[in-house]
Order: C-alpha cells, then sequence, then structure tokens
C-alpha cells in the first residue's frame, strides 16, 4: 500500500567530527533538519505537489548557516561563492539547474526558474543571475552569505594544499543540501543546492547541477538528491544509476542505492551519500561516509534527524 506522502532530505555528507560534536550543537543540527522537514510536509499536509515541497524544503536549507547550501556556502581559493542548484520533476522530466551563480538568496528558485521561464536544462552566472532578477527572486549581499566557518576552512585548505599534506576532512570535501519527495498523487520530484567544495578552483562545477548524476526523479522508478565527491558521482553517473537498476533488474529503492553507494561510489574514492523515495513512497538514506546529516518525514508529522550512525530520533 503507497504511502499518502513523504518526504526525505539531506544537510551534506560533510559532518562535523563526532569528537567535535558537543550537545548544544548536536542540537543545533538536528534542529536545523527539523524546521526543513517541516516546511516540506506544511506543502505535502496540504495537498501540495512533491516539486513544492521539495523546493520548500530546500529553500529552507539554504537558509541555514551550518550547511554547504545558500547561507552558508563555501569559499573558492579567490574568497568567492559560486553556488549550483538543480530541480527535476518525476511527473515529466522538466528540470532546471544553474552553476556558479552568486547574490540570490536560494539558488534553488533560480533553478526552478530555469524550469519554469526558459526553454533551458542549465543556465550559469550572470546569465541566470539576470534570469533571477527578471523572476523577481530576493537577492542578498556578500555579508547575508558569509560565516565564519566556512572562511577558515578555506584558509586551512589552502594552507594544506600549500604544504603539499591536505587532509581527507568530509566537512571541507563535501557539503550538499537536497531532498526528494512523493506528493499524494503519487509525483516525485528532487532538490540539491549546494556552494561545492571548499577552496575549490572558480569555475568548478560538481554534480549538484548535473541531472542524472547528482539529482534524478522520475515517477516511474524513484527521486534521488546526492552528496559526496561529486566528480565521481558525474563519473558514475550515480543517481540515474539507481533508477536505471530499479527499472531493468527490478531491484527495490534500498538494495538500487546500497549498490551505488556501497559497490559503486566506495570503491572509487566516491564519498557520500543520499537520499531517496520511490512510487510507494519507500525512503532509503545510504551513505559511505562517517556520516550524513539526513532526516525524513512523513503524514505523523514527525520529524526524524540523525547525524552519524545513530537511529534517526524524533526532532
Amino acid at each position: 500500500m503507497p504511502a499518502d506522502f513523504a518526504l526525505a532530505l539531506h544537510g551534506g555528507a560533510g559532518t562535523i567530527l563526532e569528537s567535535a560534536l558537543t550537545p548544544a550543537k548536536e542540537a543545533e543540527y538536528h534542529a536545523s533538519l527539523a524546521r526543513p522537514l517541516r516546511a516540506g510536509h506544511r506543502v505535502l499536509a496540504d495537498g501540495g505537489s512533491a516539486l513544492d515541497a521539495v523546493t520548500a524544503a530546500v529553500c529552507a536549507l539554504e537558509d541555514e548557516p551550518l550547511f554547504n547550501a545558500g547561507r552558508g556556502s563555501v569559499f573558492t581559493s579567490t574568497g568567492k561563492q559560486e553556488m549550483d542548484a538543480s530541480i527535476m520533476d518525476g511527473s515529466d522530466r522538466r528540470v532546471g539547474a544553474v552553476a556558479g551563480i552568486f547574490g540570490p538568496r536560494n539558488p534553488i528558485l533560480v533553478a526552478r526558474a530555469v524550469m519554469e521561464r526558459t526553454p533551458y536544462v542549465t543556465m550559469i552566472g550572470t546569465g541566470a543571475e539576470a534570469l533571477a532578477r527578471s523572476a523577481g527572486l530576493p537577492f542578498e549581499g556578500p555579508e547575508y552569505f558569509f560565516t565564519e566557518q566556512r572562511w577558515k576552512a578555506m584558509q586551512e585548505t589552502l594552507a594544506q594544499q600549500a604544504r603539499g599534506a591536505e587532509d581527507r576532512d568530509e566537512q571541507r570535501r563535501h557539503g550538499t543540501v537536497g531532498a526528494v519527495a512523493r506528493d499524494r498523487r503519487g509525483n516525485l520530484a528532487a532538490a540539491t543546492s549546494t556552494g561545492g567544495m571548499s577552496a575549490k578552483l572558480s569555475g568548478r562545477v560538481g554534480d549538484s547541477p548535473v541531472i542524472g548524476a547528482g539529482t534524478f526523479a522520475e515517477n516511474g522508478s524513484c527521486a534521488i538528491s546526492c552528496t559526496g565527491h561529486g566528480e565521481v558521482f558525474i563519473r558514475w553517473v550515480a543517481a540515474h544509476e539507481i533508477s536505471a537498476r530499479m527499472r531493468h533488474l527490478g531491484e527495490c529503492l534500498v538494495d538500487a542505492c546500497e549498490h551505488v553507494v556501497m559497490k559503486d561510489l566506495k570503491p572509487n574514492d566516491g564519498s557520500g551519500g543520499l537520499v531517496a523515495v520511490d512510487a510507494d513512497g519507500t525512503i532509503a538514506m545510504p551513505f559511505n561516509s562517517a556520516g550524513m546529516y539526513r532526516g525524513r518525514i512523513g503524514p505523523d508529522g514527525v520529524a526524524l534527524t540523525a547525524i552519524h550512525r545513530e537511529t534517526l530520533r524524533a526532532s
């Protein structure tokens, strides 16, 4: 029996180390996951579409400075911020994506504007920003997007690169937000947004705005939003591969996700994870990294969240 509706989200696979997770910081992260879950739940509970639900959830995640998207985006090697996002409607495969933008408060809304206001799939840089202005989307200045945590991470990464001894801290390597949903009509949708990789070269684009790699939705199979080492997710076409395994091999969502995350990505330096939902409302949230900020919510309205390997808890 299909679920009435379902929503899952992630705040990135670059989680804080468990040893550095104080009770106060832990509570802050769980609250920052619960708020976007409830934003998406309100849409679905009112009979809204999966597309509107993932948009609402990702907007709320972009507004949370703890996560690497929108307000909490990382800095490039030149001290700038360049943001990417994409959205996909599983009912008809409409998509919109943006890359390398700065200024719009919510990059996911710019991606949706590409989908709804243009005949294109992807727009970049100043062209995408001009579209956002013509659509009347809100913009913010550099002070809104600046966070001391991200600035220090960029400086630390550059210092390590100069010494030729960059560590593999997942907080600097990864960071993305995303959401997937199934609405009461059985439609699926996915949305993903990111600031990219700390101290990345200007112009670098990862998997988040690449349809089929970091984001995918198709009513007959699943909706996927990924987070992790973007170059590997692109090379293994991670999100679409899960859908393909379901459609062509007859695998269930959980098995298809587990295969891609653990057998395709992990052996090839593809650390990270994803959130997924299928046509029946089944949710999967696998990851092969130390942790993944994640959560889910259903018709009962209880927001369940987790950070590392612990069981989901009510938040």
